[in-house]
Protein backbone atom coordinates (compact mmCIF):
# COMPACT_ATOMS: atom_id res chain seq x y z
CA UNK A 1 0.00 0.00 0.00
CA UNK A 2 2.76 2.47 0.97
CA UNK A 3 4.71 1.71 -2.21
CA UNK A 4 1.59 2.22 -4.35
CA UNK A 5 0.84 5.49 -2.59
CA UNK A 6 4.41 6.73 -2.99
CA UNK A 7 4.46 5.74 -6.68
CA UNK A 8 1.22 7.61 -7.29
CA UNK A 9 2.44 10.60 -5.34
CA UNK A 10 5.68 10.61 -7.29
CA UNK A 11 3.82 10.97 -10.56
CA UNK A 12 1.56 13.65 -9.16
CA UNK A 13 4.37 15.52 -7.45
CA UNK A 14 6.28 15.77 -10.69
CA UNK A 15 3.36 17.64 -12.20
CA UNK A 16 2.40 19.72 -9.17
CA UNK A 17 5.86 20.51 -7.86
CA UNK A 18 7.27 21.29 -11.28
CA UNK A 19 4.63 23.93 -11.82
CA UNK A 20 5.36 25.89 -8.64
CA UNK A 21 9.07 26.64 -9.20
CA UNK A 22 8.58 27.15 -12.93
CA UNK A 23 5.77 29.63 -12.39
CA UNK A 24 7.63 31.44 -9.63
CA UNK A 25 10.70 31.73 -11.82
CA UNK A 26 8.69 33.14 -14.72
CA UNK A 27 6.98 35.69 -12.48
CA UNK A 28 9.91 36.76 -10.37
CA UNK A 29 13.36 37.40 -11.80
CA UNK A 30 14.63 37.72 -8.21
CA UNK A 31 13.91 34.00 -7.72
CA UNK A 32 15.80 33.07 -10.88
CA UNK A 33 18.72 35.26 -9.83
CA UNK A 34 18.83 33.84 -6.28
CA UNK A 35 18.75 30.31 -7.66
CA UNK A 36 21.49 31.02 -10.22
CA UNK A 37 23.64 32.72 -7.57
CA UNK A 38 23.33 29.75 -5.20
CA UNK A 39 21.47 31.75 -2.55
CA UNK A 40 18.55 29.30 -2.50
CA UNK A 41 18.24 25.59 -3.04
CA UNK A 42 15.84 22.68 -3.09
CA UNK A 43 15.23 20.51 -0.05
CA UNK A 44 13.82 17.00 0.32
CA UNK A 45 10.95 18.35 2.42
CA UNK A 46 9.57 20.02 -0.72
CA UNK A 47 10.41 23.55 0.25
CA UNK A 48 12.95 26.05 -0.93
CA UNK A 49 15.76 26.78 1.50
CA UNK A 50 18.13 29.68 1.95
CA UNK A 51 21.83 28.95 1.65
CA UNK A 52 23.75 31.08 4.12
CA UNK A 53 22.47 34.20 5.83
CA UNK A 54 19.30 35.63 4.35
CA UNK A 55 18.61 39.27 3.81
CA UNK A 56 15.02 40.40 4.45
CA UNK A 57 14.10 40.55 0.76
CA UNK A 58 15.39 37.02 0.11
CA UNK A 59 13.58 35.72 3.20
CA UNK A 60 10.30 37.26 1.97
CA UNK A 61 10.82 35.74 -1.49
CA UNK A 62 11.48 32.25 -0.12
CA UNK A 63 8.59 32.50 2.35
CA UNK A 64 6.23 33.52 -0.47
CA UNK A 65 7.33 30.64 -2.71
CA UNK A 66 7.06 28.15 0.15
CA UNK A 67 3.56 29.34 1.06
CA UNK A 68 2.52 28.77 -2.54
CA UNK A 69 4.16 25.35 -2.62
CA UNK A 70 2.42 24.35 0.61
CA UNK A 71 -0.94 25.36 -0.85
CA UNK A 72 -0.34 23.21 -3.94
CA UNK A 73 0.88 20.29 -1.85
CA UNK A 74 -2.12 20.51 0.49
CA UNK A 75 -4.56 20.56 -2.42
CA UNK A 76 -2.88 17.66 -4.23
CA UNK A 77 -2.49 15.63 -1.03
CA UNK A 78 -6.18 16.03 -0.27
CA UNK A 79 -7.15 15.03 -3.81
CA UNK A 80 -5.06 11.88 -3.46
CA UNK A 81 -5.90 10.93 0.14
CA UNK A 82 -2.31 11.47 1.21
CA UNK A 83 -0.76 13.50 3.99
CA UNK A 84 0.69 16.90 3.27
CA UNK A 85 4.07 15.69 4.54
CA UNK A 86 4.12 12.63 2.27
CA UNK A 87 3.18 14.70 -0.76
CA UNK A 88 5.73 17.41 0.09
CA UNK A 89 8.48 14.81 0.56
CA UNK A 90 7.76 13.24 -2.82
CA UNK A 91 7.69 16.68 -4.46
CA UNK A 92 10.94 17.60 -2.72
CA UNK A 93 12.65 14.42 -3.86
CA UNK A 94 11.65 15.25 -7.43
CA UNK A 95 12.75 18.88 -7.09
CA UNK A 96 16.19 17.82 -5.84
CA UNK A 97 16.45 15.30 -8.68
CA UNK A 98 15.59 18.04 -11.21
CA UNK A 99 18.31 20.42 -10.10
CA UNK A 100 20.88 21.15 -12.76
CA UNK A 101 24.65 21.51 -12.45
CA UNK A 102 25.52 24.63 -10.50
CA UNK A 103 22.28 24.73 -8.49
CA UNK A 104 22.15 24.13 -4.75
CA UNK A 105 20.32 21.39 -2.89
CA UNK A 106 20.31 20.20 0.69
CA UNK A 107 21.90 16.77 1.09
CA UNK A 108 20.47 14.21 3.55
CA UNK A 109 23.17 15.16 6.08
CA UNK A 110 21.85 18.74 6.13
CA UNK A 111 24.71 20.29 4.21
CA UNK A 112 24.21 22.42 1.13
CA UNK A 113 25.70 20.88 -1.98
CA UNK A 114 26.23 22.27 -5.45
CA UNK A 115 24.86 19.97 -8.11
CA UNK A 116 27.46 18.53 -10.45
CA UNK A 117 26.89 16.41 -13.53
CA UNK A 118 26.41 13.46 -11.17
CA UNK A 119 23.03 12.67 -9.65
CA UNK A 120 22.38 14.50 -6.38
CA UNK A 121 22.54 12.65 -3.11
CA UNK A 122 18.91 12.16 -2.16
CA UNK A 123 17.09 11.39 1.06
CA UNK A 124 16.73 7.64 1.73
CA UNK A 125 12.95 8.12 2.00
CA UNK A 126 12.75 9.28 -1.62
CA UNK A 127 10.80 6.96 -3.89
Amino acid sequence: MRKTLMTGLTALAVIGAAAVPALAQQRDPAYAAARAEGKVGEQADGYLGIVGNPDPALQRLVDDINIKRRAVYAEKAKENNATLEAYALTAGCQAVARTVPGEKYRAPDGSWQTRTSAAPTRDARCP
